[in-house]
């Protein structure tokens, strides 16, 4: 049974496909995307200010280069922002050519790498995939995937997580700490959730897992070793992404979405609210990503 950490929800517009939170203790701020709307969101808590920003195209998740400059995974590939003046600049192509695909889940490694994962506009069987990026070099880890999502890691970096939501499981894969790439092969890590399909996921300072479950209204935790800890209600039926938050990382932050939802649940829930609740465990900042 699901507990309840009374969420709140943030002062923000909803969004049709909320994903890939991202928080930045330097400024206190943090990032999301709107993905079928083409809006960067962000959300300033020292001075409580709400902005979106359009983009050109879509994208679902970001990561912070440095101070200036963040590193967009958009559906034509990576962009260097300019956080002050909001220009884009192409830095690295993913899956340019082919416009069946769009960007999905991502997250920082703790050694600088990216990972990323693509997907079908439709979710297409096999159409996505899962690729590294690391000073300047992509490199493709897994094909035939169809909805690339929970993406995490290991405190240490030395155990990586993603899933196929489609085939409703997580699987796990051992890494180099020194640079997020596989030095094993992978294994299922989960195949059984209370409610829902795995989507977003973040892994805790002690190493535990929690994973949105789209269409299951929670976040659900499990150990290192894929035991069940505990389940976190939540007001909407698609929860998509969690991340920690905070200048202690002891919060977190969940999107939401309303897309594909009929006006009568709508109306029953806060569809693509943004949600925020205090942990009584301890959260972990992504490092910055490493262009070169």
């Amino acid at each position: 049974m699901a507990e309840i950490f009374v969420p709140a929800a943030l002062n923000a517009p909803l969004c049709k496909l909320g994903e890939g939170p991202v928080y930045d203790p330097h400024t206190d701020t943090v990032w999301w995307f709107d993905i079928l709307q083409s809006k960067l969101c962000e959300y300033q808590f020292q001075s409580g200010v709400s902005r979106q920003h359009d983009l050109p195209f879509a994208a679902s998740a970001l990561a912070r280069v440095d101070e200036y400059r963040q590193l967009l995974f958009t559906e034509r590939g990576l962009y260097l922002r300019d956080v002050a003046t909001g220009d884009l600049s192409l830095h690295c192509e993913v899956e340019a050519d082919n416009r069946l695909t769009r960007s999905n889940d991502a997250r920082v490694h703790p050694s600088g790498a990216f990972w990323l994962g693509t997907m079908g506009w439709q979710a297409e069987q096999g159409a996505g995939a899962i690729y590294w990026y690391f000073k300047g070099e992509l490199r493709k880890l897994y094909d035939d995937i169809t909805i690339s999502n929970a993406i995490c890691f290991s405190p240490d970096g030395t155990v990586g997580y993603f899933a196929d939501t489609a085939l409703r499981q997580v699987m796990c894969v051992p890494l180099d700490p020194e640079n997020g790439l596989l030095v094993g092969e992978p294994k299922l890590f989960l195949n059984d959730f209370p409610a829902g399909n795995p989507d977003g996921a973040v892994v805790d300072a002690d190493g535990n897992f929690w994973v949105a479950l789209w269409g299951g209204s929670q976040i659900a935790g499990y150990a290192p070793d894929g035991s069940f800890l505990r389940s976190i209600a939540l007001p909407v039926s698609q929860p998509s992404c969690p991340a920690f938050i905070g200048k202690t990382a002891s919060q977190m932050l969940v999107t939401s979405a309303w897309a594909g939802l009929d006006d009568a649940v709508r109306q029953q829930e806060p569809s693509g609210a943004i949600f925020i609740m205090d942990l009584p465990f301890q959260g972990r900042f992504e490092p910055d990503v490493k262009i070169i």
